[in-house]
């Protein structure tokens, strides 16, 4: 199923209408990255945006994220992070901490050890914090 904009501005509308938003987090993010580079044949009508691993563009909104903040920027090329970037276990930690956890007292045991969800990194990116 495809969701577009306008369902997704629809959603967060309807919580802030309802009074959902403040405690509702709502996380958005693709599979990977998106370069202004062509992938296949321009002239065919089947070519696409070339892909890439490094720069991923997420929002998130409600659930004490600021609202109207840009967070991190990639270069010109879309190819490499110039500013503020945020590592997976970051992204995690502060989602953790949106949600009243800590992430770094949340462990589950596997194999005899205690493990966390965001390893031995993290750290919560508090400048996106209301």
């Amino acid at each position: 199923m495809h969701v577009g904009e306008a369902e997704v501005a629809a959603l967060v509308l309807d919580l802030k209408q309802r009074g959902l938003l403040d405690e509702t987090l709502v996380v958005w993010g693709g599979e990977f990255g998106r370069t202004p580079y062509v992938q296949g044949d321009i002239a065919n009508a089947g070519y696409g945006r070339d892909h890439h691993p490094r720069c991923f563009s997420m929002w998130m909104a409600g659930g004490g994220i600021k609202p109207g903040l840009t967070h991190g920027e990639t270069d010109d090329y879309c190819y490499n992070i110039v500013r503020d970037p945020v590592h997976v276990h970051d992204l995690n930690a502060t989602i953790l901490r949106c949600l009243g956890i800590d992430h770094e007292r949340l462990t589950y045991k596997f194999q005899g050890r205690d493990f966390r969800l965001t390893d031995v990194h993290g750290k919560v990116v508090t400048g996106i914090l209301a």
